[in-house]
């Protein structure tokens, strides 16, 4: 929302468009992209999850969020308004953003230690549980000036196909209005790690 006095938004040259209204993808357009490969980022889980106790005997299945169009894929999101988003020009994840969380989710259970086992679909592990996730928020608030991540988490039991538990995680950052893909990762990062951190605590304390 707009504050008496503000002046109007300058973004930075190296932002391309993608509109978004009522949540449905109206129309993407590229500017001021210099026509070299994109730089590539990544995300990186956390290196210490020590959380929750530990549940030996119990192995857990990282499902792949789900997600709507503009954050299911490679573009790291820019939203300057309610229904309007943007994308980085010349940046993007090194993978689409569901693929990129999942592995990243895998990787703080792992590190945890706190299952016999973690796994991805696929992987041929006798599950006890999954982890069910959508990714309701990823991306950069320039009016809000900060880096938000918002993950919704179901823990199901396989065995009886019941939902166990569910809950919203979501996380803020400061970021400058006018900072560079380097500085937005980085706070997007710094975002999902307490995210993540968080995830693992609640479904060891749960399972």
């Amino acid at each position: 929302m707009s504050e008496p006095g503000r002046r109007p938004l300058r973004l930075p040259r190296s932002i391309a468009v993608l509109l978004v209204s009522a949540g449905l993808v109206q129309g993407c357009a590229a500017l001021g992209g210099t026509g070299e490969p994109p730089d590539t980022f990544d995300l990186v889980a956390p290196r210490d999850v020590s959380a929750g106790p530990v549940r030996r005997g119990t192995q857990i299945l990282i499902a792949e969020p789900g997600a709507v169009q503009a954050l299911d894929s490679q573009n790291i999101v820019v939203e300057t308004a309610p229904f309007a988003i943007q994308y980085l020009g010349d940046a993007q994840w090194g993978d689409r953003l569901p693929r990129l969380v999942q592995r990243r989710l895998a990787e703080s259970f792992d590190r945890a230690d706190r299952f016999d086992g973690v796994g991805l679909p696929g992987q041929g592990l006798a599950i006890d549980y999954q982890i069910v996730t959508n990714i309701a928020e990823f991306g950069i608030d320039i009016p809000a000036a900060a880096a938000r991540i918002e993950i919704e988490v179901k823990l199901l039991d396989d065995r009886s196909g019941v939902v166990a538990a569910d809950r919203r995680f979501a996380a803020s950052v400061p970021v400058s209005r006018t900072g560079s893909p380097d500085d937005y990762v980085a706070a997007l990062n710094a975002a999902f790690a307490g995210v993540a951190t968080e995830i693992v605590a609640w479904s060891a304390d749960l399972i």
